[in-house]
Parts: C-alpha cells; structure tokens; sequence
C-alpha cells in the first residue's frame, strides 16, 4: 500500500468532515445525514489500515536491522579450519603404509625345496649345510661311494621389511632381511625340521650413503643367474655380505667394509679365521646400464694380518682383486650373464671362501693366494611364464705348495639346467639337475650330483 496516497485521502476527508461540522451547512443539509455516517465510516477503515501499514513497516525494519547483526557476526568471526587431506589408501599391503614420514613395506617370499644328492666321496653327515646348498668346498673327497640322500627344508624362507621417507630435507631408508638358511637348528629331523632365523641385511640409507650390512660392493648381484639353488653358480660368483660404509654417485661407488683374514697354516691344516685386521678393506665400483644391458667394474683393495703371540707371528700384506660382470640381452626377452674375478688375497670374498686368502710360510709370514673365477650363464624364455638357464660356473687357485701342502683346494666347477614355470605371478615351480667336482693338490677329487625340485611363493 502506497502511505503518501493514504496520508492524501485522509486529509481530504478531514477536510469534508469539518465543511459538514460548520453551523450554516448543517442546518442546509440535515437530510443528508446519512452520507455523513458514511464518510465517518470510510475515515476509520483508513485510519485502520494505516496503524496496519505502520506495523509492517516496523517489522520490516525490525527484519532488516536482525540481518545486518547476522551478517557483521559472519563477516566478523574466525574462518573455519581448513580440512585435513587424508593420504590415499595403498592399492595393496604390498604398497606400503605410512608411519610418521615413512612408507613401509613388507614383503618376502616361502620356498620349499627337495633335494636328491649323490656323492662320490661320502655322504655330508647330517645338518651339514652342503647338504641344503652348494658349497664348493665341501664336497667330500675320499670317502665310500653311497646311495642317493633325499632331503626336504624351507630354510630359504625369506622376509624383509623397508621404510622410505624424507626428513628435514634428507631421503632416509631402511632395510631389514631375515632368512633361515645359514644357521641350521640343533638336532635332528626326527619330529621336526628346526632351522633358526638368520640376519642377511641390514642397513640405513640417508641420501647417497649406505651404513650397515649389505651386499659387498665388490659383487654385482644383478647377474647371478636364475637357479633353484641358493647360490647356483658359487665357484665363480663374488659374493659377501658383511657390515660398511658406502657411497654413491651416478654410476660411482665407494665402500670402506669389515675385513676379514682366511689364513692356512704352513703345510696345510684347519683354516684360521685371524680377525687381526686394523684397517678395513676398500672397494671401488662403476657400473652402467645401456639398451643392450647392463656392466660393471669393481676393484678390492685389502690388508691381510695374522698375529699370534704364542708363535710369535706378527704378518701383514696386502690383497687385491678386480671384478667385471655385464647381463647382455639377446633378442626380445633371452640374456647372456657373465662374471670373471681375479687377484691375490680375495679367497674369502669368491666361491664362499673355496681358497683362503693367504698362507703362511715357514718363517711364519703370510703369502697372499691367487685366484681365478668366474661364470656363464644363458637364459632362454620358451613361452610366457616358462624360462630356463644353462649355467657353467668353475675357479682355480694358484697354490703355493711348498706352503699350502698337498691337501689345499685346487679347482672346482659345477654345471647347472633347471626349467621353472611361473603358473601364476609370484609363484614359481621348477626342477634343476646340476652337477659339480672339487679337485685338490695331489689329484684327487670328489664330486656331486643333485636334483633339486622347488616350489616359491613371493608376497
């Protein structure tokens, strides 16, 4: 309703209102009386709607004066935290978890493993490691020729746990691996097949540096072969795990590692394990990776020392050695993978110690000895989830015999065919028939026939 013309309405009726009152026109007009009630009538209607208007417009402004407080306290009060972004969920278990600022993963693998062994030179007594793995050294030599020996373990039973994260500015990891494999259980397998957990890895990484145990940095572990043994190729391959300090640079490491001293006596005898040394052992590696595959050259550099009050013996001299290794693609999916070590004083480091480092002569001194080893191994791929590998591996030791005696290990070689079938991802069955001779000083040898059958499940 428009007030301006309700304010105009009721004065015009104010006005007609008092010409009516006047005492000449209401004596003229008394008969219309009745139009005079009905004016009366109207004025009152007006004055009704207009206290209604004035009532509206008060409200109004009542409405309006709420929603200009509302709108100051809006404008006025703290913003509302913004919410919190919640890390992904990981596809899988596989992927890892968060802790803190680190991803962990866990993963690992079971591998159940059948053995049937026949040794020329007697039987390994029972819980002796070669009978679970190859161990050039210890293929007996001498003994009566026996039947086959079955054996059944899951001692290579491995798993690993890592985590990956920054801090202050810096890339940390860890990682942790544990098998069953080198320590073997006390007893027998009467009523069970006891086997202990054993350490392999264990180390930290803060951005170019490895601190802890961890494969030497003098092995290229990516071209072992594929075998269903632990090692497969062992005379041939550089293999230690063993506490250090490494660093990396692009295709450049360092390391400065645990030294270790092998020693054999003059004229031969049980090896000593001297852990006389005052300086670490030193290594060097560059390694590089092209289309057609992969290549590294790596260098050992070592102190060797035994002491022994009681004999006065007090020796030092130095070991070195130098490593190359490549795995060359062949074709599409097939590859070549190849190894050759040699030095002076490095036994402890090729073929698991098949040749100690040094030994001593007749005045008491150490003489380093020298070794030559290495492998070839071709991988063929027959079909999607079906692979074999023709592994050759073999080592020889130049032996000072006026020292060494005639009873030192001189050479030692293994040849190995297995075929796995990986029906499902991450799940492996295979069989490999492998065989391998060790040989000493005098001539003499034994060697080592084996069938090994696996089932391999990684998670």
């Amino acid at each position: 309703m428009n007030t301006s013309r309700l304010s105009a309405g009721l004065l015009a009726g104010a006005a007609a209102a008092a010409l009516l009152a006047a005492p000449g026109v209401a004596s003229a007009q008394s008969g219309q009386q009745s139009s005079q009630a009905a004016l009366e009538a109207r004025i009152a209607q007006l004055e009704a709607e207009l206290n209604a208007l004035k009532g509206e417009v008060v409200a109004a402004r009542t409405q309006q004066a709420s929603q200009a407080q509302d709108i100051i306290r809006l404008e006025t009060r703290p913003a509302a935290p913004a919410p919190v972004q919640q890390s992904a969920a990981p596809a899988s278990l596989s992927e890892g978890f968060r802790i803190g600022d680190h991803t962990v993963k866990f993963g690992g693998f079971v591998k159940v493993d059948a053995y049937a062994s026949r040794y020329s030179g007697g039987d390994p007594a029972n819980g002796d490691a070669l009978r679970e793995f190859h161990i050039p050294g210890s293929i007996p030599i001498g003994g009566a020729d026996e039947d086959t020996a079955t054996d059944f373990n899951a001692r290579q039973t491995r798993f690993w746990l890592t985590t990956d994260g920054m801090v202050g500015g810096h890339k940390i990891g860890t990682r942790m691996e544990m098998d069953f494999q080198t320590l073997p259980g006390a007893g027998d397998q009467r009523t069970t097949s006891p086997a202990n957990p054993a350490l392999r890895r264990a180390f930290i990484t803060i951005d170019n540096w490895l601190i802890g145990q961890e494969w030497t940095n003098f092995q290229n572990t990516a071209v072992l072969p594929e075998s269903a043994d632990f090692i497969g190729a062992a005379e041939g391959t550089v293999f230690a795990r063993q506490v250090q300090v490494r660093y990396t640079r692009g295709p450049f490491s360092v390391s400065v590692e645990n030294p270790e001293t092998t020693v054999t006596p003059f004229n031969g005898g049980t090896r000593i394990v001297a852990d006389d040394n005052s300086l670490p052992d030193f290594t060097a590696r560059y390694a590089v990776s092209r289309p057609w595959g992969d290549f590294q050259f790596a260098g050992l550099l070592r102190q060797l020392t035994y002491q022994n009050p009681a004999t006065s013996i007090d020796s030092t001299t130095t070991g070195w050695g130098l490593s190359a290794s490549t795995k060359i693609k062949v074709g599409s999916k097939d590859d070549l993978r190849l190894m050759v070590t040699g030095g002076e004083g490095i036994g402890r480091y090729v073929g698991l110690n098949f040749s100690n480092d040094a030994v001593l002569d007749a005045s008491g001194d150490l003489d380093a000895i020298g070794v030559v080893a290495g492998f070839a191994a071709y991988r063929h791929v027959w079909a999607p989830g079906w692979r074999s590998s023709l592994i050759w591996s073999g080592q020889s030791v130049d032996n000072d015999t006026r020292f060494t005696g005639l009873a030192a290990n001189r050479s030692a070689q293994s040849i190995h065919a297995n075929l796995i079938w990986s029906p499902v991802t991450a799940f492996d069955v295979g069989a490999e028939l492998m065989f391998a001779d060790r040989e000493i000083e005098t001539g003499a040898s034994g060697d080592l026939t084996r069938l090994i059958l696996f089932a391999k499940y990684g998670f």
